[in-house]
């Protein structure tokens, strides 16, 4: 009766060791998700204006574009007539 005791004794304290909070860890595994989201929001927000700016750029070479199609259009009016 005494083996079981002791054995039981064992199985409990494991158990309580177990389930005790390590704050270090968590602290830290917290420290690492703040880190990690703040880094995901600086990169959403470079995206973003990378995006922004490269849609501007294709615009603007779009405009230029067919300001240069309708002046090539016009000399072509010109010359046909």
């Amino acid at each position: 009766m005494k083996k079981v005791a002791i054995v039981t004794v064992a199985v409990l304290a494991l158990g309580a060791a177990a389930c005790n909070k390590n704050n270090t860890d968590n602290n830290a595994a917290n420290e690492t998700a703040v880190e990690n989201n703040a880094a995901y929001d600086v990169n959403a927000a470079t995206n973003d204006s990378v995006n922004a700016a490269d849609n501007a750029l294709n615009a603007t070479d779009n405009a230029v574009g067919n300001a240069a199609n309708a002046v090539d259009n016009t000399a072509n009016v010109a010359t046909n007539q």
